[in-house]
């Protein structure tokens, strides 16, 4: 029997997806960003084990709270599909349970996975991590085709919504070409609900694991907002979450 590896469950979360949604911490990466907040679940084979029965009977406590709020489950970490088959067999127990099921992902893996999950999944959140190589953001190994590639097959072909999630980080990722970039990719989109800007934040920087987060600058709030217009200007719907 396949099981999880968990770091940490968030009973309330409001901002990982529509409503009331208990969001899971899965433990594992395969990449290692500059600017992660989560760098104790970088780390893959540790963590608390669950089976997806203990799971969803953990999750089960708070559905009247996700129903009442059309809300859901969210999975985040770390990277939740370098746990895929745990994944998979997870969210297809919460969809015979009528409970709305996301995925914070980068979406760096093969595209069978991504297919495979898609029949459970029915939010996909993600995060593009740089168009620019100008300055390296993410492990050399991030391959920027293949994750944009997954993208389209699941807006494009698969008709799965999409939610694009962009760190703003001053000097790496808040530059004309980067934006551009991405709202002319955004624009390729037949299922995106809006571009959701994260402003980058040190609070993971106590936070013990592989990566030692490189110190960066936190964006002003009219940084974020002269994003945030820019993008708009582009045709593209925005959403700040701080």
């Amino acid at each position: 029997m396949v099981k999880g590896n968990i770091n940490s469950i968030e009973t309330f979360g409001t901002l990982d997806g529509p409503g009331i949604r208990v969001v899971i911490f899965m433990q594992g990466c395969m990449l290692e960003c500059i600017y992660c907040h989560n760098s104790d679940m970088i780390q893959r084979g540790v963590g608390k084990k669950y089976s997806v029965n203990k799971l969803l009977k953990e999750i089960m406590k708070y559905k009247s709270y996700m129903d009442t709020s059309k809300g859901g489950i969210t999975l985040s970490g770390g990277e939740p599909l370098t746990q895929y088959k745990f994944v998979y067999s997870f969210l297809k127990e919460c969809k015979k349970n009528g409970i709305h099921t996301a995925l914070d992902t980068c979406c760096h893996v093969n595209k069978n996975v991504i297919k495979q999950v898609s029949k459970v999944c029915d939010l996909f959140m993600v995060c593009i991590k740089q168009f620019s190589k100008n300055k390296k953001i993410s492990h050399s190994r991030y391959n920027l085709n293949k994750v944009l590639d997954n993208i389209l097959y699941l807006s494009n072909e698969l008709g799965k919504t999409i939610i694009l999630r962009h760190v703003l980080v001053p000097g790496y990722t808040d530059g004309k070409e980067e934006l551009d970039k991405l709202t002319d990719f955004a624009k390729k989109l037949k299922n995106l609900q809006f571009i959701e800007i994260l402003p980058y934040h040190s609070m993971g920087e106590h936070k013990s694991g592989m990566l030692k987060t490189r110190k960066l600058n936190i964006p002003s709030e009219k940084e974020v907002l002269k994003c945030a217009e820019f993008i708009r200007k582009k045709g593209i719907k925005t959403k700040v979450n701080c």
